[in-house]
């Protein structure tokens, strides 16, 4: 045991861990595919049930039809799970690795107890058209997820229908919108202000609702100047979409006076607090005069990224927005809780149904586990881990924090390795790569690069000292390597599966392939 420990430390902190990743030269599905393997013989369908169908298919326009199956992959059984786990085995994840290193995202633990209640069959057989007398449970479990939602927000309502941040965002955008509309404004407020260091859908869904986008950067201070918002507010403002503490980590102090002067024009502010993980408990969104906000269940409420979904943009509003909320929305009546359809002002749907009902029970469980006390503790320990993880990496050469003299920074923070680039040559980008050789992950920035040679980090509450101690003495590894042998660093990585990519590509749409059928028509010469 003595050997182990002087193996696994070096002076009171813990050497890098020996990593290979598994290397797979695997197909992809398509490739596998062996015309007639079957992984489950389906039954034929009973002649009334066959009969129907022919009816439904009849009623479609013949340019909805397809005229052929589609070209699904066929394997068996064992095929398919021998393919999946081998591709399980060549990614890092947070059940894997101190995944801190992916700020912006909040990737926290999710309790495996949840993941139980969530795929137990009572959740995982219901189904979107049943009727509401038969899924009580599950709309009483929103109904309280909404009235925790609106504790922790200080909003009138909730809706749960958008499938993620981005689509919160762009209902937020609708809304305001909607909201001008039903004034006679709509023509007249055409601007939304937003800032550099806001999440970037701020200003992409705001365009895409039509909205010309006013973005603020920041002053000396990591946000921008009072002065700087008075410039650009008019009678043509219709509203502002801010994300704070923005993803520097630095909360604006001055947000509720931007708040005020925005109201003051006549417009509308939106919160995204997809990044909420240090203000559980502590600030609230109506606090500051915010009329819509938003919360990513599957960041701050411990629920499953997924690769992407399932997931839940939880969108908050006051009461005088309400009527505008996407429906079905969460209704009391003498029978319980049913869902209620849209009114004449209504935005419509951002989604199908009332949203992902298992994610907003995972999200429910995870906060009655902890409770209001709790809640608050999740941000403080947040909060703490960040400060921590930013005293010691400022510890590391090469390595500065931007617009320093705001004190403690919030939940994550947006680090630059420009001088270790000056010094080595080694960009943020390859210090992330050479960091998966240790089975560590590490993110750098949204683009453009505002920082120079920019690293996001965010340890979130479910990290302990110690997992911050490797990561941070993992990377002093590899900073360490960029000093003395930078060509092994910018040739990195070694241990995974795959290793540098050309990625001119990323840049041609023309030889963009996102499906098996555009690869073959674009990259291997075959005609679909």
């Amino acid at each position: 045991m003595e050997n182990i420990t002087q193996h696994r430390f070096e002076n009171g902190h813990p050497r890098p861990r020996r990593y290979h990743q598994a290397r797979w030269d695997e197909p992809i599905i398509f490739e596998l595919s062996t015309p007639g393997e079957r992984g489950i013989l389906v039954p034929p369908s009973e002649k009334d049930i066959k009969g129907a169908a022919g009816d439904v298919l009849a009623r479609l326009p013949a340019g909805m039809r397809r005229r052929q199956a589609p070209a699904l992959p066929e394997l068996s059984q064992n095929r398919v799970l021998r393919h999946y786990l081998r591709l399980s085995q060549q990614n890092l994840g947070a059940d894997l690795n101190v995944d801190i290193g992916q700020g912006t995202c909040t990737m926290k633990y999710n309790p495996k107890v949840n993941e139980q209640l969530g795929r137990q069959p009572k959740m995982t057989e219901l189904h979107p058209r049943q009727h509401e007398s038969t899924v009580t449970g599950i709309l009483d479990i929103m109904t309280r997820m909404e009235a925790i939602l609106k504790d922790v927000s200080g909003m009138d309502r909730v809706s749960f229908q958008p499938r993620g941040g981005s689509s919160a965002i762009y209902a937020n955008a609708a809304i305001i919108r909607a909201y001008h509309e039903s004034r006679g404004e709509a023509g007249q407020r055409d601007e939304i202000i937003t800032t550099m260091f806001s999440h970037p859908s701020d200003a992409a869904c705001a365009k895409l609702c039509g909205f010309k986008v006013i973005t603020l950067y920041p002053g000396e201070q990591g946000y921008p100047s009072m002065d700087a918002l008075a410039a650009v507010l008019s009678e043509r403002t219709a509203g502002m979409m801010i994300t704070n503490p923005e993803d520097t980590g630095i909360f604006n102090p001055d947000i509720a006076r931007m708040v005020d002067m925005v109201h003051q024009v006549g417009g509308l502010c939106a919160y995204d607090q997809a990044n909420a993980n240090g203000l559980l408990g502590i600030t609230r969104a109506r606090d500051a005069g915010f009329d819509l906000c938003h919360f990513n269940l599957h960041k701050t409420f411990a629920t499953p990224h997924a690769c992407g979904g399932p997931a839940v943009g939880a969108m908050g509003v006051t009461e005088a927005l309400a009527p505008f909320l996407p429906y079905p929305v969460m209704e009391a009546s003498v029978d319980g809780p049913r869902l209620a359809e849209a009114g004449p002002l209504s935005i419509g749907k951002v989604g199908a149904w009332a949203g992902c009902a298992s994610i907003v029970m995972r999200a429910y469980a995870w906060v009655m586990n902890l409770g209001a006390d709790g809640l608050k503790t999740v941000s403080e320990m947040a909060v703490l881990n960040n400060n921590y993880l930013m005293k010691r990496l400022l510890e590391l050469p090469g390595i500065e924090v931007p617009y320093t003299g705001n004190g403690p920074r919030i939940e994550q923070v947006r680090y630059s390795w420009q001088k270790l680039y000056e010094e080595t040559g080694i960009t943020t980008e390859q210090l992330g790569l050479r960091l998966a050789d240790f089975g560590q992950h590490y993110w750098t920035s949204h683009h453009p690069y505002v920082v120079p040679q920019p690293a996001t980090l965010e340890p979130t509450e479910a990290y302990s000292m110690k997992d911050i101690d490797e990561y941070v003495d993992t990377l002093a590894h590899v900073v360490d390597e960029a000093y003395r042998q930078p060509e092994l660093v910018a040739s990195a990585p070694h241990n995974c599966p795959i290793h540098q990519i050309n990625d001119e590509c990323l840049d041609d749409p023309e030889r963009w392939a996102v499906t098996w059928r555009g690869y073959q028509r674009k990259l291997a010469g075959c005609q679909a």
